[in-house]
């Protein structure tokens, strides 16, 4: 997709909004958005992204999941309120598939596992609803599925390791020493 192609998909409204605490790679994507035609706002917490949400609910948005100062799916429910029709693409570092199921239930447009570059953000913003995403280069390994399923858990249980494991049927031990590695590839 070229930048004049995406360009012309925007539409009249091209207000967007990035929420994000890495400030490096908050600066780095509002600079390339505004490249393809964005008018980018940018908030680094949950507070102040829900107060532009609120104040100018922007016609798209990137989220990041999980922020210093709390979740930012409080920020996708303060623009799903605010304006019903604003494209929100959730962002994490956290590739779970319960941050992304809760993410879309919340009402996301899509969501994005990090590192994501400013041309998967802006097809995620602008691909139309029926329009289905390419199948995965790589796709993840039977231990990165365990994984997955596990963190999924893991939040249903609000992050308790005890009823973690035992819904798991784990021992405790074996969880945490689990939940401490990074995620395989």
């Amino acid at each position: 997709m070229t930048d004049e192609a995406s360009m012309l998909e925007i539409g009249p409204d091209r207000s967007l909004l990035l929420v994000d605490d890495d400030e490096v790679f908050l600066r780095r994507l509002a600079k390339a958005m505004e490249k393809r035609g964005f008018d980018v706002e940018t908030a680094d917490t949950v507070a102040v992204g829900c107060v532009l949400a609120r104040s100018r609910p922007p016609a798209y948005a990137v989220v990041d999941l999980r922020l210093e100062d709390g979740n930012g799916l409080d920020v996708v429910e303060v623009l799903r309120t605010s304006r019903p029709d604003c494209r929100v693409v959730v962002l994490t570092g956290y590739g779970a598939i319960a941050s992304a199921v809760a993410a879309v239930k919340i009402g996301a447009t899509d969501y994005l596992s990090k590192p994501a570059d400013a041309a998967d953000v802006t097809h995620a913003l602008l691909a139309g609803p029926d329009e289905l995403p390419p199948p995965p280069e790589n796709p993840m390994s039977a231990d990165r599925v365990r994984w997955e399923h596990i963190q999924r858990v893991y939040e249903l249980c609000d992050r308790n390791v005890s009823e973690t494991a035992r819904r798991l049927n784990m021992h405790r031990r074996t969880l945490q020493r689990i939940l401490a590695k990074r995620s395989p590839r």
